[in-house]
């Protein structure tokens, strides 16, 4: 039996991020004419002497804005995944390969790729959402969520 938990469903705080999330797209490739893909940005950082400071900055504030959010937050910690690091290290490892083989990742494709009509991107994304609601569904039939 899966559980809808209606405590999570926040339309105007997740609206308001969506907002934010599409104005720092716009303000990243205004300012270094690159589109916004995390897995493409830490990749150049390890691996590209060239602009290595705007990806370490914003690997710097992909790591900052929770903990300010968690600092600033009446409800510090507003959900847990888990506490098992092995299933977060094969996530990592799991989420590392898709992107590789996905040559991007969901906020490449979804938000960078989507916004510029590309088929691969849609493509790629429906197969993010549909992975997701397959992984949730095997996890609470589990019993592992």
């Amino acid at each position: 039996m899966i559980k809808i938990d209606l405590i999570n469903f926040t339309p105007l705080s997740s609206f308001i991020g969506g907002l934010l999330i599409g104005l720092a797209v716009i303000i990243f490739f205004i300012s270094t004419g690159r589109l916004v893909g995390v897995s493409g940005i830490a990749n150049n950082l390890l691996t590209r002497s060239s602009n290595r400071l705007i990806n370490a900055l914003f690997v710097l504030g992909l790591i900052l804005g929770p903990l300010i959010f968690m600092f600033f937050s009446k409800n510090p910690i507003p959900f847990i995944v888990t506490n098992s690091i092995p299933i977060i290290i094969i996530g990592g490892l799991l989420v590392g390969i898709g992107t590789k083989i996905g040559s991007g990742c969901t906020s490449g494709h979804g938000v960078s790729g989507i916004s510029r009509l590309s088929i691969r991107s849609i493509i790629a994304t429906m197969l993010f959402i549909c992975s997701a609601i397959i992984t949730v569904l095997l996890f609470s039939y589990v019993g592992l969520n």
